[in-house]
């Protein structure tokens, strides 16, 4: 796994979190640095998942107004699939759907929404290459190194439009509003220190 120091620093005194190694060799990225990015993420997320508690059990988008879904989208009513759900003989999941990748936290037990995409084909979409599966390979090595287990999952919510157009709006508007780290429209915003890597 790379460091990727071309994203700039995460915090101030970033000599301190890093292991030192001599040049040309990969970095190791500290627990301390993974805690409290993964904790800066949840911070934000973290009024959203309370706030739902008191939102009546969503419904279907087609049932109520497009703001009112995203302020009402939860992502802990979707059932948790591991990521590597595809591989089974039926996908649980097809057609059209809104996909987040999740993880939850070992010191808080809470979670973070690391990833939102949309697709066509739920059964289909997470076969192959994928920009979100290079983070979370580096993500999870990054994790591993430093002790800190992690509980990965996706989850679809298949009642979406099926046209493309009003999906893809639908999906910008959740990024907007989560900021998950490894959407390509949010990580600068977390400073996201892993590279990835597509083979």
């Amino acid at each position: 796994m790379k460091v990727n120091q071309r994203q700039g620093q995460l915090f101030p005194n970033q000599d301190s979190i890093f292991d030192v190694t001599p040049p040309n060799q990969e970095l190791s990225l500290s627990k301390t640095l993974l805690i409290n990015w993964q904790e800066k993420i949840q911070n934000h997320q973290a009024k959203y998942f309370e706030g739902l508690s008191d939102i009546p059990t969503q419904g279907s988008l087609f049932q109520t107004s497009e703001s009112n879904f995203i302020e009402s989208f939860d992502p802990l009513s979707l059932t948790p699939l591991p990521l590597s759900f595809w591989r089974w003989p039926k996908s649980p999941h097809d057609g059209p759907a809104i996909y987040l990748v999740m993880d939850r936290l070992e010191n808080t037990k809470k979670h973070i929404l690391l990833y939102i995409g949309e697709t066509v084909a739920a059964d289909r979409r997470w076969k192959g290459d994928h920009d979100c599966k290079a983070y979370l390979s580096a993500y999870c090595e990054a994790l591993g190194n430093a002790s800190i287990k992690f509980q990965l999952s996706i989850r679809f919510w298949s009642d979406v439009p099926e046209t493309a157009h009003p999906r893809r709006k639908l999906e910008q508007q959740l990024i907007q509003k989560w900021l998950p780290p490894f959407n390509k429209e949010t990580r600068t915003i977390w400073k996201t220190p892993f590279t990835a890597e597509i083979h």
